[in-house]
């Protein structure tokens, strides 16, 4: 195997199964003579949970990630010249996606066997807004072998999340869009050219408009599905503990019928000592019964 399909076969593990695997792919390289790939691979860093679980979200939800991805292209080229009341629409669209897909991480993360928490969850999600907001941790997101959470980077509004700040204390807002009717410049090809600009600025808005739209239609049809799995989740659980009570209580017959079945048994052999007994007794009666009557017949004969 080469290091991409190792490194791809590492970083869909478990972070508690990663360094093993890491260790055997290594020493079957050293084996083969390939030193040079067995240092590459010893190299390979083990995920956090939280990175874990957001390569997890990238190898389950392909759909999620194409739109994730083209919503974070339409913010970043319309984020220069939205106004305020433009980025907090958008905020608001970004926010409510990546809150459902770091719960669909989640949901993925516990369906592996290893669940994580909410802070967990948290991280994912601070993960999801930097892919946002940088073009640059959006292509290392993509590729699914994330070994920390990304941190979004700061002075990107709509990359805010529930607790961290959008902006480092005393920088200046962003700069919002140019107000209608305030440019000084009053030339023809002044005006032709604030109206290519603006008609530019409109398209490129409706594009991340139409993006954060489906990406949000994406993000319902995952709480439904993630709706969906928990309420089979809580079927199976009933089941099982349904399925246990009623283990339980035929354990507990079988041994109440293994019981009956030694007595019976125990019974059993005492009835057929007492029989064998009763046999025996019952052949010396007989032999006795018949030596008597023999007796008899020979006194009667002796009498005639």
């Amino acid at each position: 195997m080469d290091l991409e399909s190792i490194a791809d076969e590492l970083y869909g593990l478990p972070p508690t199964d990663f360094t093993g695997a890491r260790t055997r792919h290594a020493a079957a390289a050293r084996t083969a003579g390939d030193r040079d790939l067995a240092g590459k691979i010893g190299a390979l860093r083990r995920p956090t949970l939280s990175a874990w679980a957001s390569n997890l979200l990238v190898r389950g939800e392909p759909d999620a990630v194409g739109g994730l991805l083209r919503l974070g292209e339409g913010l970043r080229e319309a984020h220069q010249e939205l106004d305020r009341k433009q980025l907090r629409e958008l905020s608001g669209q970004q926010h409510r996606l990546t809150a459902a897909l770091a719960r669909q991480a989640r949901q993925l993360a516990a369906d592996a066997g290893h669940p994580v928490s909410e802070e967990v969850q948290r991280e994912v999600e601070l993960t999801l807004h930097a892919v946002l907001a940088d073009p640059q941790a959006a292509q290392e997101w993509a590729v699914g072998r994330l070994v920390k959470p990304l941190t979004p980077p700061v002075g990107f509004p709509t990359a805010a999340v529930r607790g961290t700040p959008q902006r480092a204390a005393g920088s200046p807002p962003p700069r919002p869009g140019r107000p209608a009717g305030r440019d000084t410049d009053k030339s023809p090809d002044r005006s032709a050219k604030d109206q290519r600009r603006e008609a530019e600025r409109m398209k490129k808005l409706a594009q991340a408009r139409q993006a954060a739209e489906t990406a949000g239609q994406q993000a319902h049809q995952r709480e439904d599905e993630l709706r969906q799995a928990e309420s089979e989740r809580d079927q199976a659980e009933r089941q099982l503990h349904e399925a246990e009570e009623r283990t339980t209580a035929l354990t507990q017959e079988v041994k109440a019928a293994q019981e009956h079945q030694r007595e019976a048994r125990s019974a059993l052999d005492q009835a057929r000592h007492r029989a064998t007994d009763a046999a025996r007794t019952a052949r010396t009666a007989r032999g006795g019964a018949q030596a008597a009557h023999a007796r008899a017949e020979r006194l009667e004969a002796d009498e005639k």
